[in-house]
């Protein structure tokens, strides 16, 4: 299969492409935005090649950039073989629990709004930041029991945050700070760990795995969909029905 991705951006110089694909090299363009790790080429091109292809890129200044990458793929005989399992998802808060309160750093807007949507239905008190320095701030006066930490925030980075709201918890107990990265190789997760952050989530992730981390790290407890009277017999009717539509 033949993949095309073509934007009218600022474009990337020439002698920039020789290194666009290693880890943690921006081009100007990406320091000037503030945004970013330099690992999202490294990590798509790697799944790119595991998959039995390359990517190649054509840019011109002022005019953007296009890249291309071709994968092996098989044409499949049926999908009547393939077994889904149902995703787990959390139904509500196990009762008796306190209110949690839980921050979400991240420069990304999209994504805090994301994490803040599975948060607040559930009765969550949520605050958000979008760089490292506004997240120390409320941290020290609102003292949030978890915070979700985007690493790569400006002006203020994720690891030096982390760091700083941990030694800043003096005679109470410190957050759980759970960090959010794009990838996680075995270097950075050493950086994370030594960062004072108690664990990683890689993007994108599973509204399960969002979850699971949670109870993992904190005394907070969910009533889950599969532990729910009559769950079965949703999955069963779910089943009937997409049975119905295939057949049609």
């Amino acid at each position: 299969m033949h993949f095309s991705v073509e934007d009218t951006g600022p474009g990337i110089a020439p002698e920039e492409l020789n290194t666009l694909f290693e880890a943690f090299v921006q081009t100007e363009s990406g320091k000037r935005s503030q945004e970013g790790t330099g690992l999202g080429l490294v990590i798509s091109r790697k799944f790119v090649q595991l998959m039995g292809g390359d990517i190649t890129v054509k840019s011109e200044i002022g005019k953007g950039s296009l890249f291309r990458f071709d994968i092996q793929t098989k044409i499949a005989d049926s999908a009547g073989g393939i077994i889904r399992k149902p995703a787990r998802r959390v139904a509500a808060l196990s009762p008796g629990q306190p209110a949690y309160r839980i921050l979400i750093a991240d420069d990304g807007e999209d994504n805090r709004k994301l994490l803040a949507g599975f948060m607040k239905p559930l009765g969550f008190e949520i605050r958000e930041a979008e760089n490292g320095m506004i997240a120390m701030q409320i941290a020290s006066e609102w003292k949030p029991h978890l915070i979700w930490m985007d690493l790569g925030m400006p002006v203020v980075n994720g690891y030096e945050a982390a760091q700083r709201i941990k030694a800043g918890a003096e005679g109470v107990k410190p957050p759980v700070i759970i960090a959010l990265t794009t990838g996680v190789f075995k270097d950075e997760r050493a950086l994370i760990i030594s960062a004072d952050c108690d664990d990683f989530l890689r993007k994108p992730f599973k509204e399960s795995e969002l979850f699971d981390i949670m109870e993992k790290h904190t005394d907070i407890r969910f009533i889950w969909e599969e532990d729910t009277p009559g769950y079965g017999q949703k999955q069963a009717d779910e089943k009937l029905i997409s049975d119905a539509v295939s057949s049609l």
